[in-house]
């Protein structure tokens, strides 16, 4: 059966973004500084339509990540931060749930991604995504309350983080508010000169 995972990068005192995170200002002040290692792979730059990158670790985990995730789920937030950004054809090259409280008609781009907006919350998104994933995984893509609404549902099965070596201090950190009772265990764990790849198993009951 296919998984539900997560995979953000983190800053090593906890922050997937920085403060004031906006369209104009996406990740928010500091924030790609997070995504710095990303930025010079060959699987990346594929996905971003530029050639060239390096093939090593960090290459094989994002290769990896677009080979298994057949549709992505993400926060009206990251889209609009996106939005502006992404080159089209965008990254995902597969269909993208956005939720949402403002509908609007789905966005259909090149390379197979059509953004569709779901305003009845992470259980259709979820069942959507599903559906349209045809027996790949689904990838919670983010922001962080998106994340956070799907763990506390106990609807992920696994969650990467990519810890960068660096210091935001302050912004929006990943864990707050989020259950207590959320349990993982260990189950990789990646490393190279940029940045360690952390994989967890969410475990229920």
């Amino acid at each position: 059966m296919s998984k539900v995972f997560a995979s953000l990068g983190m800053s090593l005192d906890g922050f997937i973004s920085g403060p004031n995170a906006a369209p104009d200002n996406p990740l928010g002040d500091g924030g790609l500084r997070i995504h710095e290692w990303v930025e010079n792979v060959e699987s990346w730059r594929e996905r971003q339509s530029i050639g060239g990158g390096e093939s090593n670790a960090d290459d094989a985990i994002v290769r990896e990540n677009f080979a298994r995730a057949g549709v992505y789920i993400m926060g009206r937030r990251m889209f609009d931060e996106g939005e502006q950004g992404w080159p089209d054809p965008p990254p995902f090259r597969a269909p993208v749930f956005v939720l949402t409280n403002s509908p609007r008609a789905p966005w259909v781009r090149q390379g197979g991604t059509t953004f569709t907006f779901v305003t009845d919350g992470i259980d259709s998104a979820l069942a959507q995504a599903r559906k349209a994933a045809a027996g790949k995984d689904v990838q919670i893509s983010g922001g962080a309350h998106t994340v956070r609404q799907f763990l506390d549902a106990g609807l992920i099965d696994e969650l990467q983080i990519h810890l960068a070596p660096i210091v935001l201090g302050k912004g929006v950190r990943l864990f707050d508010d989020v259950s207590p009772a959320l349990t993982v265990e260990p189950a990789r764990v990646i490393h190279s000169s940029a940045v360690t790849h952390l994989t967890y198993r969410i475990l229920r009951g």
